[in-house]
C-alpha cells in the first residue's frame, strides 16, 4: 500500500515491584497454552499458561465489560499447591491457595470495553488447573458466582458454537470445535493471494479463546506470504447488513507498515477486497480499489482508531451495510470513532473514505488470516468467529 507513513514513538514497558520475592526468570519451552472463555458481562479474565516441569509463567488478562475502573482487584483460588515467586503489572500477594492482584500507578484505569494485563512466575507440583473462581473488586467473572452466592435464576440460554460459547449469530457461530485434522475443512478453505510462500494457516489444539481448538495463522512478509482462511459460502445468508464478530490473538504489536488480518471480496468493486488490519501502529480499514483507509493515516486520524493488545484475546465486530455503504466497528464491545463511517465526511477520519460516495460493497466471502505489504510478520490465532444479518455481541 502507497501512502501516509507517520511514525510514532514507541513505548516502552518496565515491570514494577510486586508483593512476592522475585527470582531470576527461567526460558523454557512452552508446552502448554490455556485460555479461559469468560462471560459477557461483567468482566472476562483469560489465562494463558506457559508450563514446564515443576514451574510455569501466566499472563492474565482483564476485560472490564462493566462501568469504568479507576483501580482494580482481581482476585483468585490455585486449587494445588501453585507458589508464585514474581509478577509484573500488578501488585501480587499470596496466602495459601487464596491470590490478589492489585493494579498499578499506570494501570488501574479501565473503560468500558477495555483490557488491561499482568503476568507472573509460579513453582508447582502435581495439578496445575486454571483457576475457577476469577472476581474483580469483588465482582465474579467468566459467568461464575463467588463462594456462598446464590444459584441465578434460569434463562433462556443463546445458540451456542460447538465450544459452548454464547452465540446469537442467524448465520453461523464457528469455534473450530469441529475440525478434525490440522488442515482447515467444513466451510473454510486455504486461500493463498499472490502466490504460496512461507505463510501457514492451520487448526491448533494448543491455544483456544473458548473449547479446545483455534485457528493459528504464522504470517509472513511480503506478497508471496499471503495466506488465508476463506469462507465462500456463507456471506450472502446474511443479507444486505452484514455483522461479523471474531476473538483474534496477535502475538506482534500492529505495525508502521500496511497489513491486512481480515478480507471480504467486494463484487461490486471488480472484485477487489475490503480490508480490515493496520497501519501505524492502529486499526483500519483500507478498499483496494482506491486504496482509501478508515480512518485517514494522519496523526489525528489514527489517534481516533485503536491499538491492539498482544498476547491476550480481543473481539473485534463490525457491520458493513450494502445498501448505504455504512461501516461500524466495535473492539471488546466499545464503539471506535476512526473506523465509523455513516455518510458524513469527518475530517481526519472519513473524508478520504467518502470520496467515492457511491461506494455500495456486495460482500461476497469472509477470510481470515495475514497479508503484509512490506516485512512486517505475525503470529496471530482467530476463534469463535460469527456471521450474522444482526449484531453478536462478544
Amino acid at each position: 500500500m502507497i501512502g501516509w507513513n507517520w511514525r510514532w514513538p514507541g513505548r516502552r514497558l518496565t515491570a514494577l515491584g510486586v508483593g512476592v520475592s522475585v527470582v531470576a526468570a527461567v526460558m523454557v519451552p512452552m508446552a502448554r497454552m490455556t485460555q479461559v472463555r469468560a462471560a459477557v458481562q461483567p468482566c472476562l479474565v483469560s489465562y494463558q499458561v506457559n508450563q514446564w516441569t515443576g514451574g510455569f509463567t501466566a499472563q492474565v488478562g482483564l476485560t472490564n465489560n462493566g462501568a469504568p475502573l479507576t483501580s482494580w482487584t482481581l482476585t483468585w483460588t490455585f486449587d494445588g499447591n501453585q507458589q508464585i515467586t514474581s509478577a509484573w503489572n500488578a501488585q501480587v500477594t499470596q496466602n495459601g491457595t487464596q491470590v490478589q492482584a492489585t493494579s498499578l500507578a499506570y494501570d488501574g484505569s479501565v473503560a468500558t470495553g477495555g483490557t488491561v494485563s499482568f503476568g507472573f512466575q509460579a513453582t508447582f507440583s502435581g495439578s496445575n488447573d486454571v483457576p475457577a473462581d476469577f472476581a474483580v473488586n469483588g465482582v465474579a467473572c467468566n459467568g461464575g458466582s463467588l463462594p456462598g452466592s446464590p444459584t441465578p435464576t434460569a434463562s433462556p440460554s443463546p445458540s451456542v458454537t460447538a465450544s459452548g460459547s454464547p452465540c446469537d449469530a442467524t448465520v453461523f457461530c464457528d469455534g473450530f470445535e469441529n475440525q478434525t485434522g490440522t488442515v482447515p475443512s467444513g466451510r473454510w478453505s486455504i486461500s493463498t493471494p499472490d502466490c504460496s510462500g512461507t505463510g501457514t494457516a492451520s487448526v491448533d489444539s494448543t491455544v483456544a479463546h473458548s473449547g479446545g481448538k483455534s485457528v493459528r495463522v504464522n504470517g509472513g512478509a511480503s506478497y508471496c506470504n499471503h495466506v488465508f482462511i476463506d469462507d465462500t459460502a456463507d456471506m450472502p445468508a446474511a443479507g444486505p447488513d452484514v455483522f461479523v464478530r471474531f476473538w483474534v490473538m496477535h502475538s506482534t504489536p500492529l505495525p508502521t507498515g500496511h497489513v491486512t488480518f481480515l478480507a471480504m471480496t467486494d463484487a461490486a468493486d471488480s472484485g477487489t477486497s475490503l480490508r480490515l488490519g493496520g497501519q501505524n501502529g492502529a486499526l483500519m480499514w483500507n478498499r483496494q480499489s482506491d486504496d482509501a483507509t478508515l480512518p485517514d493515516q494522519s496523526p489525528a486520524g489514527v489517534a481516533q482508531s485503536v491499538t491492539l493488545s498482544v498476547n491476550t484475546w480481543q473481539c473485534i465486530e463490525f457491520e458493513v451495510n450494502s445498501a448505504n455503504g455504512d461501516i461500524n466497528t466495535w473492539v471488546n464491545g466499545t464503539s471506535v470513532p476512526g473506523l465509523t463511517e455513516d455518510g458524513v465526511a469527518t475530517p481526519n477520519v472519513s473524508d478520504q473514505w467518502l470520496a467515492d460516495p457511491g461506494w455500495r460493497p456486495q460482500l461476497t466471502d469472509l477470510r481470515l488470516g495475514w497479508e503484509s505489504y512490506a516485512s512486517e510478520t505475525d503470529t496471530l490465532w482467530f476463534d469463535d468467529v460469527a456471521l450474522s444479518s444482526a449484531r453478536i455481541g462478544c
